[in-house]
């Protein structure tokens, strides 16, 4: 068995999610790559994967193996090309995830300027207001705003956010606009289901409040809209609500009790061990992403 082979087929189905995706990538029958997993796990005496008609998922060690897995072909890459003296572009595949709204206002523009400069590289965009698994997922960078679980991820701090409470000019003419948490439990509430709880708000040091939600949405477009048509209060992060505000469809309240700001990161699972392609893109879209969370901060709409 060439266990770097092997090492390339198991990490080619953790990044396709399926043993066809894997075939279809590495141009084999799927019962080749079947077997030849088959062999792998035999040889380490280990189950891998698990597998049923509907999924695919990683064992722990699977996971372990992975990550393993990963390292050695990142630096068998890295010993080829210094030895062979290729100092050309990074290429291949480049998966990166972020929040939604925050990817396509924030990250993608770095994407667009990162593909122009690297023309051997392809990204995949993963938008979801949710945090997915990177390895399992198969995922070489992310943007995770708030404090990081996860002690083993590689992260650069790019900057932080605001969380911030506004409604709609027509909403605090006819409601008035709270001006304390204890007024905020008497108004209609639009709750944002990936920021905070629909039956209580938390502010940090100044406390929590219980609210009403007249509505929970599970993206930050739709509380926006909503807040702008008048329903209610919303709560959101600055970035999700930086349009409306400049537009005049939105309006801050209750800054004097805003919680502390949340941290924005751009993050990875192997670092220095990374394919080169990965290593590129950290290092150019940070200082973009960074730059672009410091106007946010500096916007006036937020002073």
């Amino acid at each position: 068995m060439d266990r770097i082979e092997a090492m390339g087929l198991f990490v080619a189905i953790v990044d396709a999610g399926s043993l066809a995706g894997a075939a279809r990538r590495l141009h084999l029958p799927v019962q080749t790559v079947s077997r030849r997993l088959g062999a792998l796990e035999g040889h380490l005496g280990a189950r891998l994967l698990t597998r049923t008609t509907r999924r695919m998922a990683l064992t722990e060690e699977g996971r372990e193996y992975a990550e393993a897995c990963r390292r050695v072909l990142a630096d068998v890459e890295e010993a080829e090309r210094r030895v062979a003296g290729r100092h050309g572009e990074p290429k291949g595949v480049l998966a990166v995830t972020a929040p939604v709204v925050f990817g396509r206002l924030h990250v993608l523009p770095a994407v667009l300027d990162f593909l122009e400069t690297y023309r051997e590289v392809e990204t995949r965009m993963v938008l979801l207001d949710r945090v997915i698994d990177l390895v399992e997922e198969g995922i070489d960078a992310a943007i995770r705003i708030g404090p990081l679980p996860d002690s083993s991820l590689v992260a650069t701090r790019l900057g932080e956010l605001r969380r911030v409470v506004c409604a709609s000019p027509a909403y605090i003419e006819k409601r008035g606009a709270p001006i304390s948490l204890t007024d905020l439990g008497g108004h209609d509430c639009i709750t944002f289901a990936g920021l905070t709880s629909p039956a209580r708000w938390s502010f940090g040091e100044a406390g929590s409040i219980a609210v009403r939600s007249r509505l929970v949405v599970t993206t930050a477009e739709a509380a926006v809209d909503a807040a702008v048509a008048g329903l209610g209060v919303t709560r959101l992060l600055s970035y999700q609500v930086e349009a409306a505000l400049v537009a005049g469809q939105l309006r801050l309240l209750l800054d004097r009790v805003e919680p502390p700001s949340v941290p924005v990161q751009l993050v990875s699972v192997e670092g220095r061990h990374a394919p080169a392609r990965v290593r590129a893109f950290l290092d150019f879209a940070a200082p973009r992403i960074r730059a672009r969370l410091a106007a946010l901060s500096a916007n006036p709409v937020f002073a």
